[in-house]
């Protein structure tokens, strides 16, 4: 009984483990002459065409939903702008610390 429960459990595991995904098998008899795979390779193309022009459709209607207001922007960029400021003090104190000048190492 333990026996087929580990067994199972072993099968459970394997379910799951990732598998190589299996392209275009060399040896399908289709696919043999210049003209299948000239066929095969245009339908694809066609597909990635398709599902591109889907994307970036899908994208512009989401750019229309999801716009920031310019004063949104313009206070993200004020913030990046002071968070660089500060960034530059605090290594320019940690370097004159380093120096050996100790009022800065306080920060």
């Amino acid at each position: 009984m333990k026996l087929g429960s580990f067994v199972c459990a072993i099968a459970m595991a394997a379910s799951f483990l990732p598998t190589a995904a299996l392209a275009d098998d060399p040896h399908d008899p289709t696919m043999r002459s210049a003209a299948a795979r000239a066929h095969d390779r245009a339908m694809i193309k066609q597909m990635n065409q398709r599902q591109l022009a889907y994307v970036r459709q899908r994208d512009a209607r989401n750019m229309r939903t999801y716009r920031v207001p310019q004063r949104d922007r313009e206070a993200y960029a004020d913030a990046r702008a002071d968070y660089a400021r500060k960034m530059a003090e605090w290594r320019r104190a940690v370097a004159a610390c380093n120096a050996g000048r100790w009022e800065y190492c306080d920060n």
